[in-house]
């Protein structure tokens, strides 16, 4: 019997201090949290379909007293961890290689000493990626990177943001001048591959498992872009996430799926964060679009944390390999 193809499922554990904080919102500064609330919610609906995801963990949150019984929660649930960096700014980019290593190491430790998980796999905050982080994550033994999204729409995403984003300085924009990418994003590869790098682990080589986008049109399928299709009609978000999932089956893609906390949780439960997508849109419409989509999703492919998918990955053979630039 042939084995079913995969899709890896992810959440990048955005707390609702870095939406403030890239938002250019007041209030910030005292790091208010929705971690709880969201463990409520996300950790029941992802048990009911028996499903353990990857969640990648700010640095941060996890430093915080307040957020550890959280952390701990979703670890003891079965979830692998990721590392999403310590201060989650999506300028990440422009740091130095110094500020770099100490991001993901610090990010890492705070991750270990709360929930005993040492984390392997890495996703850059708002997509951010550069040489230097690909090298740093191989050298402290990371097995893949997850921070490439390959898609054209990153300038227009930037654009609304910055229309939602009226506090922003001009300084603070030109910090965000990066935020989402630039459209030749939408020329990396769609399917996983080795990075290059000049770390001296190893071969130097790292895996590469890129935010899935529907294969041709390089159009994003994650959750919040589908909940954003679904706040106009769920009939239209069900028939566009099947039209990418048969380009993927087409492609030979095996997904990997992304999702955020606010794919969860609705307007009537988190209130400070309307500006992002699909916050009109209450708790229950929300978890029952996400129940149909798992449902979608698992009809064609076996649901996998990122882990799993990588090691499968590692253990077919070779995969492409490119320079880290």
């Amino acid at each position: 019997m042939t084995a079913r193809p995969l899709a890896s499922l992810s959440l990048d554990l955005d707390n609702v201090w870095s939406y403030m904080k890239t938002h250019g919102d007041e209030g910030w500064q005292a790091l208010p949290s929705y971690l709880d609330t969201f463990a409520d919610v996300a950790l029941e609906r992802l048990a009911r379909h028996g499903l353990a995801i990857t969640v990648f963990i700010v640095g941060q949150d996890a430093a915080l007293e307040k957020n550890q019984f959280a952390l701990r929660r979703i670890a003891a649930a079965g979830h692998s961890l990721g590392n999403h960096s310590f201060s989650h700014e999506p300028w990440f980019h422009a740091y130095t290689p110094e500020k770099v290593e100490q991001e993901i190491r610090l990010a890492e430790e705070h991750i270990e000493r709360v929930t005993g998980y040492r984390t392997r796999g890495y996703r850059g905050p708002g997509f951010s990626l550069t040489p230097t982080t690909l090298q740093v994550l191989k050298e402290r033994g990371y097995v893949f990177d997850a921070s490439t999204f390959p898609t054209f729409l990153g300038p227009i995403a930037r654009a609304y943001y910055f229309f939602k984003s009226t506090n922003l300085s001009k300084a603070e924009q030109e910090q965000r001048d990066q935020l989402f990418g630039s459209a030749k994003e939408g020329l990396r590869g769609i399917q996983p591959y080795f990075w290059r790098t000049q770390a001296n682990a190893g071969d130097g080589r790292l895996l590469e498992i890129p935010v899935t986008t529907m294969p041709v049109a390089r159009v994003p399928i994650h959750m919040s872009y589908l909940l954003y299709l679904g706040a106009q009609s769920r009939a239209l978000a069900l028939t566009y996430l099947k039209a990418a999932v048969n380009m993927c089956k087409l492609r030979g893609v095996e997904p990997s799926f992304l999702l955020h906390p606010l794919d969860f949780l609705g307007g009537d439960l988190e209130t400070r964060v309307s500006f992002f997508p699909g916050m009109n849109l209450s708790t229950a419409v929300k978890l029952e679009l996400f129940d149909a989509v798992v449902g979608e999703l698992s009809r064609h492919f076996e649901l996998v944390d990122m882990y799993t998918h990588a090691e499968a990955l590692l253990a077919r053979g070779e995969l492409p390999t490119k320079e880290a630039a």
